[in-house]
């Protein structure tokens, strides 16, 4: 069965390459041609080294980036990503990255999400020495992974952005330190996905979550992103019965029709007793 997308373009605006990782995984499932749309600076919506703070939230960026990169392209389908950074939610210690696809399709009035998140690089130093500069780039993976300078510290506007090479990186240390109070620098990860493959991987990863629900569709009318919009917990313990924070149930409802459907979640057998407040308080 054809998806709801075939031989249709999709506006994708982006200067950071991202229709090469989002190509591969939507193009052969769809039948659709994902159009790259330049013309626009997107760092003027917000940039990850904070000189240009970024409106809203998350999502509030990509559906922008999608709307203008249908106003720019002409077409009525516009698909847009959004990149997020902080402490991993589980400890709140680890680099975190969260990513944000959104694709906006006015044929059907409709608005799609998806997210994906893993750790992240990204990742920063305050030092005047080279020795420590040059051992933090490397345990961070530079060159592959880009990174940004500037003296003093992290608000400093006089940035070297996109180094990516061990020249590069030495000259501009020296460059950073002769100008600073201190004679420090301020480096931390390039976070454009160009300049951060481990980014640009879950972008990927995002791409694939989102073409899960692009193939959903609701049973009663065909419009695709028919997905879970709620968990119900109490899923009971396999050991003692109790109801655990686990979700028993799930909705499922239609970003176009009124179609929900309620169905049973997680494992038939029952929670595993780590999750029971009653076995593992």
């Amino acid at each position: 069965m054809s998806s709801a997308y075939t031989d249709e373009r999709i506006a994708l605006l982006t200067q950071h390459g991202k229709e090469r990782v989002l190509a591969p995984v939507l193009e052969p499932a769809l039948g659709c041609t994902i159009v790259r749309v330049d013309g626009f600076d997107t760092d003027r919506l917000g940039t990850f080294t904070r000189e240009i703070p970024r409106p809203g939230s998350q999502r509030d960026a990509a559906l922008r980036k999608a709307r203008l990169g249908m106003e720019l392209s002409g077409l009525a389908v516009g698909l847009a990503s959004e990149g997020g950074f902080g402490p991993d939610p589980l400890v709140g210690m680890l680099p975190w990255n969260v990513e944000m696809l959104v694709l906006v399709d006015d044929r059907l009035g409709i608005e799609i999400t998806a997210t994906f998140q893993a750790p992240a690089r990204s990742a920063h130093l305050r030092s005047a020495d080279w020795a420590e500069v040059e051992a933090f780039a490397r345990r961070e993976g530079f060159p592959e992974h880009a990174l940004v300078m500037r003296p003093q510290d992290q608000d400093d506007p006089r940035m070297h952005k996109g180094l990516a090479t061990w020249p590069a990186l030495e000259t501009a240390f020296h460059t950073c330190a002769a100008v600073s109070e201190e004679a420090c620098v301020f480096v931390e990860h390039d976070l454009r996905a160009c300049a951060n493959p481990t980014r640009m991987a879950n972008i990927g990863n995002a791409a694939r979550a989102l073409l899960q629900r692009l193939t959903s569709r609701c049973p009663a009318c065909g419009t695709p992103g028919y997905w879970v919009t709620d968990r119900a917990p109490g899923l009971p313990c396999r050991e003692c019965g109790a109801p655990t924070r686990l979700p028993a149930g799930e909705t499922l409802g239609c970003l176009k029709c009124s179609h929900v459907e309620h169905r049973p979640a997680g494992d038939p057998r029952g929670a595993d007793p780590q999750h029971c407040d009653q076995c593992n308080p």
